[in-house]
């Protein structure tokens, strides 16, 4: 077994949490760049990760709040997935990369992060992006600023 280390998420994980919460409330804000928020869709939206497993890591979440997909209606599960695949070629448009992780953690015990309001991370990957440098000295290297990601991925999305 070897392990997955992402140091770098503690500052989320023993971070000060906000009130509310941030699927339902930043979508209602109408700041979709300064909240990092890509695509709105009827029953669902796309924002960037501020606190990424690798560069350009995506959520995609519904607007209703809850925690699990099995109490989703199947109109919002096709329509999250409808996302999944606009953001999975936005990434590919943007970026290259050379796979992709795309998963679902329910419940504290499978590792979500806001386990109250369910969603899906959309992770690239490239060959050699997890390199000696989270290692040994806990570090994790982006290549670019999330404005400028952001940017980039706003484009293809608005096409």
């Amino acid at each position: 077994m070897k392990p997955l280390w992402a140091p770098w998420r503690m500052e989320f994980i023993k971070g000060k949490k906000p009130a509310g919460c941030i699927f339902c409330d930043k979508p209602k804000e109408n700041r979709d760049k300064e909240n990092f928020i890509l695509r709105k869709n009827r029953l669902s939206f796309v924002m960037m990760n501020i606190y990424p497993y690798n560069h350009a890591h995506l959520l995609i979440s519904p607007y209703q709040h809850v925690n699990g997909v099995d109490l989703l209606p199947i109109e919002t599960l096709t329509d999250m997935m409808e996302s999944v695949q606009a953001s999975v070629f936005a990434l590919r448009q943007a970026f290259n990369p050379e796979g992709f992780n795309l998963g679902i953690n329910m419940g504290k015990a499978a590792g979500a992060g806001i386990e109250d309001h369910v969603h899906i991370h959309i992770v690239p990957r490239w060959t050699g992006d997890i390199n000696f440098m989270p290692l040994i000295s806990e570090v994790k290297v982006m290549p670019e600023h999330l404005e400028r990601t952001y940017d980039k991925l706003l484009s293809i999305f608005k096409k």
